[in-house]
C-alpha cells in the first residue's frame, strides 16, 4: 500500500496536466539537450497564441473607440473573455486526447485553426461584431485551447526538480509575447496600414514562431495506455482531496477578477487623456513586468513551496487593483503597470485538471468589470471594487487550503 507522502507525490504530478511514469530523480533528463529545445518551442507557441491574447487591451481599446465603436465597451470584452475561455475549458478534452498520444494531431490542428482564423479576423469589416466574435474569440481560441495543453505539459517530461522553474520560462514565452504584439499592433493598426494589415502581419509572424514551435516539441513518457494502472489512478484521488478543490475555488475567484487591467488598462489611460503615443505602450510595460513574475517567483517555489510563493504574490496583485482609483500621472500608470504585471504574472502559471472550471471566471470576469464601467459615464470604481474583492477573497480561500496541506504532510513547505 502506498504510503501518504506517496499519495500526495501523485497527486501534486497529476495537477500538471501532463502524463507520467514513474517520477524518480534518475527517470529525468535535467537539461538535455531535447528538454530545453522543447521548452524553447513550447515558449514560442505562448508566445504566439496567449501572448497575442495578452495584448487584446489594444484591441479593447481600437474596438471600443473605433473599430466597434457601436458596441459596448462590455460586448466587446467577450472577444477576448471567450477566448481565454475556450483556452482554457478545450483543455479538458485535448488534455484527453494528449494522454492518448495524439500529440501531434493537436499540434497540427490547433495551429491551422488558429491561423486560418486570424487571418479570417483580417477581413472582417468595422462595426460587424459577429464576424470579430465568431473569427477572434472563437476560431482563434478554439485553436489556442488545442496547443495549450501539449505546450504547458511537455517541458515536465523532460524536468522534476526544475520544474517550477521551467513552467515560469514557458509561460514567460507568453509574457513576451504581451510585450511584443501590443506595440505592432499599436504601431500598425492606428497608423497609415491599417486594421487588416496590421492583423495580416502579426498573423504572418505568428503563422512562421509556430511551425518552429512544432518542429521543436515532442513527447519523451508513455501515454497513457503504456503506463501502469497504479498511475492512471492519479485522478481518483484528486476528486477526493477537498484541500486541492478548496484551492481551486480560490483560483476561480482570483481568476474572475485578475484580467481587469490587462482588458481594460489602455482604454483607461486613454479616457483619462493621457497621449495616446505614451498610452499604447501600457499595455506592453505591464506584460513586460509579468516575464520576471512568472521566472522569479517560480524559481523561489522550487524551494519554498508553490502557494507559500503565490499566496503574497496574489493578496499584493487584488491591493494593487484599487490603486487604479488614484493615478493621477502618467508615472503612476506606468508604475501601476509594473508592479501589477510582476505580482499577477506569477498567477497565470498555475494549471492542472481543474482548467475548465478555471475557464469559467475567464469568460465571465472582464464582461462584468464592463458592464460595471456603465460607459459613456465609465464609472471606474465599480469596476476596480469588484476585481479587488474578488481576487482577495480568492487568496483567503487559497490560505485555508495551504494551511490545511501543510498539516497534512507535516511540513510548512507547501
Amino acid at each position: 500500500m502506498a504510503t501518504d507522502q506517496e499519495k500526495q507525490q501523485r497527486q501534486d504530478q497529476g495537477r500538471s496536466g501532463a502524463p507520467r511514469a514513474s517520477e524518480t530523480a534518475v527517470d529525468f533528463p535535467e537539461g538535455d539537450l531535447s528538454g530545453w529545445l522543447t521548452v524553447l518551442g513550447s515558449a514560442l507557441i505562448l508566445f504566439s497564441t496567449f501572448g497575442v491574447s495578452l495584448s487584446f487591451g489594444v484591441l479593447e481599446d481600437h474596438y471600443t473607440r473605433i473599430f466597434l465603436n457601436q458596441s459596448s465597451a462590455s460586448d466587446v470584452s467577450w472577444i477576448g473573455s471567450m477566448q481565454l475561455f475556450l483556452d482554457f475549458s478545450i483543455g479538458l478534452p485535448a488534455g484527453k486526447l494528449f494522454d492518448d498520444g495524439h500529440f501531434r494531431l493537436l499540434m497540427i490542428s490547433g495551429t491551422t485553426i488558429y491561423l486560418f482564423s486570424f487571418f479570417m479576423l483580417s477581413i472582417c469589416e468595422p462595426n460587424q461584431y459577429y464576424q470579430v466574435f465568431l473569427s477572434q474569440g472563437v476560431g482563434m481560441g478554439i485553436g489556442m485551447g488545442l496547443l495549450f495543453v501539449p505546450a504547458v505539459s511537455l517541458p515536465s517530461h523532460y524536468f522534476r526538480a526544475k520544474r517550477s522553474l521551467v513552467m515560469g520560462m514557458v509561460f514567460a514565452g507568453s509574457s513576451l509575447g504581451g510585450v511584443v504584439f501590443p506595440v505592432i499592433l499599436n504601431h500598425l493598426i492606428n497608423g497609415p496600414i491599417g486594421f487588416a494589415w496590421g492583423i495580416r502581419t502579426v498573423a504572418f509572424i505568428t503563422a512562421v514562431l509556430l511551425v518552429i514551435g512544432n518542429l521543436l516539441t515532442k513527447p519523451r513518457l508513455p501515454t497513457k495506455k503504456q503506463r501502469a494502472p497504479e498511475e492512471n489512478a492519479v485522478l481518483k484521488l484528486i476528486l477526493k482531496d477537498g484541500p486541492y478543490w478548496l484551492s481551486v475555488a480560490g483560483a476561480c475567484l482570483v481568476l474572475w477578477g485578475l484580467f481587469f487591467p490587462y482588458f481594460y488598462l489602455q482604454l483607461y489611460a486613454v479616457l483619462h487623456g493621457v497621449d495616446k503615443g505614451v498610452a499604447f505602450y501600457t499595455i506592453t510595460v505591464l506584460n513586460a513586468a509579468t516575464i520576471f513574475g512568472r521566472t522569479i517567483p517560480n524559481f523561489i517555489a522550487d524551494k519554498y513551496g508553490a502557494l507559500n510563493v503565490a499566496i503574497p504574490m496574489t493578496t499584493v496583485s487584488g491591493g494593487l487593483v484599487f490603486a487604479m482609483l488614484n493615478l493621477q500621472s502618467v508615472a503612476s500608470l506606468f508604475v501601476f503597470a509594473a508592479f501589477y504585471g510582476f505580482f499577477s504574472g506569477a498567477c497565470a502559471s498555475r494549471i492542472g485538471i481543474a482548467m475548465f472550471l478555471l475557464s469559467l471566471p475567464l469568460l465571465t470576469g472582464a464582461p462584468i468589470t464592463g458592464a460595471f464601467l456603465h460607459p459613456p459615464a465609465y464609472t471606474w470604481w465599480r469596476a476596480v471594487t469588484f476585481s479587488g474583492v474578488v481576487q482577495l477573497s480568492g487568496v483567503s480561500l487559497i490560505t485555508v487550503s495551504r494551511r490545511m496541506v501543510a498539516r497534512r504532510k507535516g511540513t510548512w513547505k507547501v
